[in-house]
């Protein structure tokens, strides 16, 4: 079977996504005869360079029910401010019980998170960061409150135009030392 351009085309913007299975998890429905088993997967997927997306899949086998995460995560992406390795500024994510807390930090830190936080960092290409999550400890909420915290960062050359300064006078304390040096 001869492969068409656009089968092409898909295959490479899909090598450009990273793709991480957050959690597989066994889900029932209860009806007359007894429960019908399910399985929902919840993925994540990003190009390390600031586009995330996360998808959540049921089916009743495994394999299906990836395939539908991962096809809904790449509908869903976002891009996210980074500033360099790092973030722009602490940010708060809340979501149901599941609240996460990111805090910037200096480069060679890596990232101190843990589970979906770790995993939804890594692929928008974080690598200097501190987290902390608090409340629920349901991955699906956890990473959800994720993705709120990230949404809600702001370049700093937009915030420095909406107070009126300098994009520099807005950096970490680490990021102006470096440019004056």
């Amino acid at each position: 079977m001869a492969e068409t351009q656009f089968d092409k085309q898909q295959y490479e913007t899909q090598d450009a996504f990273e793709e991480r299975v957050i959690e597989i998890a066994r889900v029932a429905k209860v009806v007359k005869g007894g429960r019908r088993f399910q399985f929902r997967v919840t993925v994540v997927v990003g190009d390390k360079k600031g586009t995330i997306g996360m998808g959540v899949g049921k089916a009743n086998a495994v394999p299906d029910a990836m395939r539908k995460a991962s096809e809904r995560a790449r509908k869903d992406l976002r891009s996210v401010n980074l500033a360099g390795t790092t973030i722009p500024h602490e940010s708060l994510g809340k979501v149901a019980g599941a609240r996460v807390f990111l805090k910037p930090a200096s480069a060679g830190t890596g990232v101190i998170a843990a589970g979906g936080v770790r995993a939804v960092l890594e692929v928008a290409g974080v690598r200097d960061i501190l987290t902390k999550s608090m409340g629920s400890a349901n991955v699906l909420n956890v990473v959800m409150a994720t993705f709120d915290a990230l949404d809600t960062l702001r370049s700093p050359a937009h915030e420095a135009a909406r107070r009126g300064k300098r994009a520099e006078e807005l950096l970490p304390f680490w990021e102006r030392r470096k440019q004056h040096a």
